[in-house]
């Protein structure tokens, strides 16, 4: 598979030093990936649904994304239903699990919704769901968040908040049949560790579109890791801000995207205040007639931040024909001064040399298929640290590459 790296650019109308150095390799990839400033939307970000318009697919934001198939969760026309989801949370002790009203003041500090789906959720929900670690607990089992759909819609905010030096794991696991969409916010303390895995494994027809918003402490560390099989449709918005210098984030994403799914993740990672790290890694795999990859990886570098260390990476592995990849990645840097910032693209087929490498030493094809696809994704399914997770993320995969043999 070859790969596009490419160097950080600097908008010199805002910077006030020399371009960073670096070099740029280009290779041959399936789809082209694209480099241009779209850090920032077409619509400043707001809690009002009215603020923003009813998009056309015309919109930067949305021209990739099938409208059609939201049922009507991007023009208002979705009304929530009292079959919807259940939400279970099982924590250890120590942990408060708390349901809250709208005027909760924890409530949107994480973000502001940035598209209208995110706004009509933040208007339609009654009742948050907020999960606290209180300052300097470690946890050592896992908080696990069940939401199941039930069938009907669904609107939602869920909050989890990390007190100072606190330590969680936290797995949201989504299951079932609904039209959901939600506003994710956490919230992490300064000197904070917290590691959340979002499970995306819903049933054929169901339709998800949310926002995670995460507001990163001084020399707090937050580690995220999406994880994207079932729906019809899923649009996630992962979204990172520092509160304080010295925070790191890993953004890690898997996902494979079956015939005529549309899986779409849209990243935007701010940093605001000096001597932030942020890396990101996402990797698809993709089979089947109309199966659509969506990723857009967005990176700003505002003038203030000064020592930011990024970097951002999307690779995508096309099993059969029929599949699409739109991958784009994209860096904005308002300031010279930073220890590194870059991003690399690519997407290919299924690598034959790979194949006959391992058939020529006896495998047979089917079992050489799956292993070169379980070594595309080794990296990622061990950075979810969850054994049950983990071994239930194997199984799936095998799971699609069985329908792929066949």
């Amino acid at each position: 598979m070859a790969e596009a790296q490419n160097s950080p650019t600097l908008d010199s109308a805002r910077a006030g030093g020399p371009p960073p150095v670096g070099s740029t390799t280009a290779g041959q990839i399936a789809v082209a990936a694209e480099s241009t400033v779209a850090t920032r939307m077409s619509v400043p970000p707001s809690f009002d649904v009215a603020d923003f318009p009813v998009p056309h697919g015309r919109e930067e934001e949305w021209r990739f994304t099938p409208l059609e198939r939201l049922r009507g969760l991007h023009d208002g026309s979705a009304v929530a239903t009292g079959a919807g989801v259940k939400v279970a949370v099982e924590a250890p002790e120590g942990v408060t699990v708390e349901t809250v009203g709208r005027d909760d003041a924890r409530i949107g500090r994480a973000g502001t919704p940035v598209d209208r789906v995110a706004a009509q959720a933040y208007s339609a929900f009654e009742q948050a769901g907020v999960v606290t670690v209180p300052k300097e607990t470690v946890l050592t089992e896992p908080i696990r968040i069940a939401v199941h759909g039930e069938g009907g819609v669904a609107f939602g905010h869920q909050v989890i908040e990390l007190g100072a030096f606190a330590e969680a794991v936290v797995v949201i696991d989504h299951t079932g049949d609904a039209v959901l969409a939600a506003n994710v916010d956490y919230l992490l303390g300064d000197g904070a560790k917290l590691t959340v895995v979002s499970v995306q494994d819903w049933d054929e027809k169901s339709v998800h579109v949310a926002q995670h918003n995460a507001l990163i402490g001084r020399d707090a560390s937050f580690k995220s890791v999406v994880v994207t099989f079932g729906g019809d449709v899923v649009r996630l918005h992962p979204r990172v801000e520092y509160a304080g210098p010295g925070g790191e984030a890993e953004l890690f994403g898997l996902y494979f995207t079956d015939s005529g799914q549309h899986q779409e993740h849209r990243l935007l990672v701010t940093h605001n205040t000096p001597h932030c790290k942020s890396n990101v890694v996402y990797k698809g795999a993709l089979q089947g007639d109309d199966a659509h990859a969506v990723w857009i990886g967005d990176v700003l570098i505002e003038a203030a931040a000064e020592g930011t260390d990024t970097y951002e990476m999307n690779r995508n592995l096309v099993l059969t024909d029929g599949a699409r990849v739109d991958s784009v990645p994209n860096l904005e840097i308002e300031t010279g001064e930073i220890v590194g910032a870059g991003h690399a693209s690519a997407t290919g087929r299924f690598d034959d040399e790979q194949l006959f490498y391992l058939m020529a030493r006896g495998i047979a094809e089917q079992d050489a298929r799956r292993l070169v696809v379980r070594g595309f994704f080794a990296g990622l399914v061990q950075q979810i640290g969850v054994a049950d997770i983990e071994e239930r993320l194997l199984a799936k995969i095998e799971e699609e590459l069985e329908a792929s043999v066949a």
